[in-house]
């Protein structure tokens, strides 16, 4: 039986593309049941429709507070019986009480070797501080930033002449494999449980 997933974007949705050609294949344990963004120009909502995926869009704007929003996006969710919520570009952070109801069952993916360059200027901080290799991580989320358990990474070496932009094409390279992978991991551990 297949797992039904959740899918929260802002942007481009080149991650939920990974998803979804992922859910397309007959053994993959997981289907997206709903794609919630809370920006009306995401790309990521035509990814969806063109799909045949259920997309929304809420502008959090709209709403008086974080968990107000966060409490659309939660009821949203439960409509489509959404078991596991995954972050793919989605540039907010989630409420206390948002991963207080969806413990364990929300991941992200991050464009560094967590626990380095937590936040949402990763790649520029990794050039800046000079190093010679960074990456990917897909992780659990917590009430806290880019701090929950690591499920998967993938490294990406720092070229000479690399810009936020060259450096960041090929990290989403590593992004758009490992997240339907390591997806499929947590799949299998809630599985077991």
């Amino acid at each position: 039986m297949k797992r039904k997933i959740g899918v929260l974007i802002s942007g481009n949705g080149s991650n939920l593309q990974s998803l979804i050609d992922a859910c397309k294949k007959p053994d993959y344990p997981a289907e997206i049941h709903v794609v919630i963004s809370n920006k009306d120009t995401a790309y990521g909502v035509n990814r969806a429709s063109e799909a045949g995926i259920p997309a929304h869009i809420l502008d959090h704007t709209h709403y008086k507070s974080r968990e107000e929003f966060d409490k659309a996006m939660h009821e949203m969710l439960e409509r489509h019986n959404v078991e596991i919520v995954c972050l793919a570009g989605f540039m907010r952070l989630l409420s206390p009480w948002f991963i207080k109801q969806w413990q364990g069952k929300i991941l992200n993916v991050h464009p560094s070797l967590l626990p380095e360059f937590k936040g949402s200027h990763a790649v520029r901080d990794a050039l800046k501080a000079g190093v010679k290799e960074t990456g990917c991580t897909v992780h659990r989320v917590i009430d806290e930033v880019d701090a929950g358990e690591i499920i998967l990474q993938a490294r990406v070496p720092v070229k000479v002449g690399d810009t936020e932009e060259t450096l960041l094409e090929r990290i989403h390279l590593q992004e758009h494999r490992i997240y339907p992978e390591a997806l499929k991991m947590v799949i299998g551990q809630l599985a077991a449980m």
